[in-house]
Order: structure tokens, then C-alpha cells, then sequence
């Protein structure tokens, strides 16, 4: 067993709830790196009725529950791995640093990029809109801009917890005074 501390035995456990952080954060850094290298770009080069009806198209599809799992996952894994790794200084900071950075990122999403998929909404029905243009000068730039941010910081969040993974590993096992003695190894025989 490796220690992550004095005292604190680092578990399989706590490796796999920061691996799964990982992941989840992984996960949504990627969905928002697309978005911002490829879905915006494409949809971009639409006209304003046709932008108008994807984007409202893709926020009725994204909120479902492997968005969900992902997004929320990616908070509530980080918050518990800094919880395990509570009497370890070195990998905690590392994690809390990630924390603080994704939550940034969910903020964002909640206070901004919600906030601008639910005005499209109230739109209407892009066939109907009577100027998508100005829906969608309403919208795009805003949201684009606000997305490339919560991608960097999904990024940062990744590297964070990574780094804290990384330092996990380094420890080396912390082997017992009876064990290491030459007594010890031959009573245990």
C-alpha cells in the first residue's frame, strides 16, 4: 500500500475516484474543445435560420443523462477525491486547484451558456422567427466566446488532477519496522 502521507494510506480507491474525475472532466473539456474547433465553426458558415434551429436542435439533445453524468461526475468525483486525500498536503492541493478550476468552468455554463441556449428558445420556432439574424447576433459570438473559456478551463481542470494523480504514484510504499527487519522476515514464514 502506497501512503500519501505520515498516515494516510493512499487506497485503490482513491486512485480510482480520481481516475474517474479525471475522465469526467476529460470528458467535458473534450465536449467543449468540439464545439469550439468544429460545431461552431460548421455551423458558422450557416445561414441565420438554419444556425438558429441546430444550436436550439443540440441544446434539446445535450441535456440528457450522459451529459449529465459527465458534467456534474466531473464536480462531485473531484470534490470527493480532495476529501480522501484530506492529511495528504501535496496531492490535495493539486485537486483542490482542479476543483476550484471546474467549478469555474460549471459556473460558467450554468450562468452564462444556459442562460443564452434558453433565450434562443424563447425565440420560437426558427421557421416562424420574423429576423433570425438578430436571434442569432443575439447569441452566437457570446456563447462561443464563453465556451472556448470553460474549454481551457476543463483543460486546466484535467491537468490539475493529473498532476495530483501523478504525485500519488511517486510515493514509494512505506515498509513496516517489523517487516523490514531480518526477524520479521523469517517469523513470517
Amino acid at each position: 500500500m502506497n501512503t500519501s502521507g505520515p498516515d494516510r494510506p493512499t487506497t485503490a480507491l482513491h486512485r480510482i475516484v480520481l481516475g474517474a474525475a479525471a475522465v469526467a472532466t476529460g470528458l467535458m473539456a473534450g465536449t467543449f474543445f468540439v464545439f469550439s474547433c468544429a460545431v461552431m465553426p460548421a455551423l458558422g458558415r450557416s445561414d441565420d435560420r438554419t444556425f438558429v434551429e441546430v444550436m436550439r436542435n443540440i441544446n434539446d439533445v445535450i441535456e440528457n443523462p450522459v451529459f449529465f453524468t459527465g458534467f456534474l461526475g466531473a464536480l462531485f468525483l473531484t470534490a470527493a477525491a480532495a476529501w480522501q486525500q484530506r492529511r495528504s498536503p501535496a496531492p490535495r492541493r493539486w485537486i483542490l486547484a482542479a476543483l476550484a478550476v471546474y467549478a469555474v468552468a460549471f459556473l460558467l455554463t450554468s450562468g452564462v451558456n444556459v442562460p443564452l441556449n434558453n433565450e434562443l428558445a424563447r425565440a420560437g420556432d426558427p421557421a416562424r422567427i420574423a429576423d433570425p439574424a438578430a436571434v442569432r447576433d443575439r447569441f452566437e459570438d457570446a456563447w462561443v466566446a464563453w465556451n472556448a473559456v470553460r474549454a481551457v478551463l476543463c483543460t486546466a481542470a484535467l491537468a490539475l488532477q493529473l498532476r495530483a494523480s501523478y504525485l500519488m504514484g511517486c510515493r514509494l510504499p512505506q515498509e513496516s519496522a517489523y517487516l523490514a527487519s531480518d526477524a520479521g522476515s523469517r517469523a513470517s514464514r
